[in-house]
Parts: C-alpha cells; structure tokens; sequence
C-alpha cells in the first residue's frame, strides 16, 4: 500500500499511472492474457524509447534522476496532462538532505479572520490537509463539516451525512484526492498527511482506491450540489484562493448566481442562521485551534 512515506515516490507514480493506460489506446493489441491492469513495464519503455532495464530501476527507486527528455517521453505514453506531469518533474527532482525544520503552528492572519465575518456567504479557511482552521457562521450553517476542527477529507470519507449532502459525493470525492496529491506535492512524508491518509486508508475502501491511483488536480474553483436539510437543493460556485504569506492555507467562499433559486436558498440560510443566534445567543464561529 501506498503510504505517503515518499520512500519511492516517483516509482509509486509510474507504476499507478502506467496501470490506468489501455493498451489499446497506445495503439497495442489488447489480445491475448496480460497477467497486469494496463501497460506492462516493457511496453511502456518500448514507447518511451528507452531501455526496459532503465525503466525497471526508475519504478523499483534505483535511479531517480531521470533527464527531462525521459519525462517528456514517459508523460506523452502514460497520457499525463499538464498539472499530472509537472507533479513527475516534481517528484523526480532531487531531494536536498539537510535536516527538515519543525512542523510550524498555523495560524489564520487576522485580517483574514476579520474578513469571514463580513462575508454574506458561506467562507472558510483550510489548510493543505484540509483541516477547517476558520470558518463564519454560514459556512457551518450550510454544512457541519465546515465547522472549525473539522478536517474536510476525513469527515467526507467517514461521515454518511456527508454523501447525503454532497449530490456528486463519487466526483467530489475523487476530486478532492487529486487535490491533496497536488497539494502535498514531492513532500509525500509530511507527518500529517501520512497519518491522514493511512487513517483513511483503513477506514475507507474508497479513498484508499482513489489515493493509489495518484491522480493530480490543483485546487481551483468548481460547481457543487448540495442537498441542504433546511433549504434544499444548492448549486453554488466554490473559489479557492491562496492566503499570501501563509504555509499553503486557503480561503474557501461559496456563493451562488445571482437571481437563482440556489441565491434565494443560500440568503433564506443565512436568515434562519442569524435567527437562530440570536434566540441562542451563541457567538459567532470564528477560529479554530489552528488559530
């Protein structure tokens, strides 16, 4: 199983990847029995133009300083797209040795923490292991799970509310995989992400298959659906942007189209939230304990 220990990166990724490609669509017979999904190691050599011999050291992590004319080649065979094969040049960059520096603690800027509480839609702050750090009042209305000390990934793999909640919890799910492989980047031995991801290895058939796959996609904005208990169906735009001067933190907002039902539904939340603090008088949500 593939730990995130980063031991062998590079060969964890060629091998993954070469077993999603059909030989059929290199244009290979697919006749015949083939003992492995996908290509086999020779094959993908053979299209490379390099040396099965040379390939075979390059996934069993005897050499890991392949040229870049051998990534290129390997790229176009194994059908990467951009953001997929820069994370190889990536993972096939050397490794400076000197002494990793302590985890630092994060923490939300207060501006940042300061501008979620002005927002009239759903915001959040989230670092790179998808720990909620922050979040305003109607981020936690719209979903638990985006509720300080929440991490993200875990409550969507282990929670059965939250396939409830998400309409497309298959593509979300395997989008946000894809997302925490690009995130962690080369440093797959994070001491967090490799507790994260063999928790969730463990607890989830799903993830477990979605993480051996190594897929890659940066984070960016998206459409999602979200069935809400209260208000109902919600199509909202997600925009994730980088807090400059953080390590890796993001400011997660969602809001809808103006003059859509999901903007009727989403401005209904935030009225029944505000409600509800008020009868309650409990504060607003604010930071978590990453703050």
């Amino acid at each position: 199983m593939d730990t995130a220990d980063g031991r062998n990166a590079l060969g964890e990724f060629l091998r993954a990847r070469r077993e999603l490609v059909r030989p059929e669509e290199v244009g290979l017979p697919a006749a015949g029995i083939r003992r492995v999904p996908g290509l086999r190691r020779e094959e993908v050599a053979m299209l490379a133009g390099i040396s099965a011999d040379y390939y075979l050291r390059l996934e069993r992590g005897r050499d890991r300083n392949p040229s870049v004319q051998v990534l290129d080649a390997l790229a176009e065979v194994l059908q990467l797209d951009a953001d997929s094969a820069a994370h190889m040049v990536e993972l096939a960059r050397p490794k400076s040795r000197r002494t990793q520096p302590p985890p630092r603690t994060e923490r939300v800027p207060d501006g940042i923490a300061m501008l979620l509480d002005t927002f009239a839609v759903p915001a959040f702050v989230q670092n790179r292991c998808t720990d909620v750090l922050a979040a305003n009042r109607l981020a936690v209305a719209l979903s638990p799970h985006m509720a300080p000390g929440v991490n993200r990934l875990r409550a969507l793999f282990t929670d059965p509310l939250a396939q409830q909640l998400h309409m497309d919890w298959e593509q979300g799910t395997a989008g946000v995989v894809a997302q925490l492989r690009a995130a962690a980047g080369a440093e797959t031995d994070d001491p967090r992400l490799t507790q994260l991801v063999g928790e969730l290895s463990l607890r989830s058939e799903r993830f477990r298959r979605l993480w051996a796959r190594h897929d890659i996609r940066r984070w960016e904005g998206a459409t999602t659906r979200l069935r809400h208990p209260q208000v109902g169906e919600l199509h909202l735009r997600r925009e994730k942007l980088a807090i400059t001067g953080s390590d890796g933190l993001l400011l997660v907002v969602h809001h809808a189209e103006p003059g859509t039902p999901s903007a009727t539904a989403l401005a209904l939340l935030g009225s029944l939230s505000a409600t509800e603090q008020e009868v309650t008088g409990a504060p607003h949500t604010g930071s978590g304990p990453g703050r």
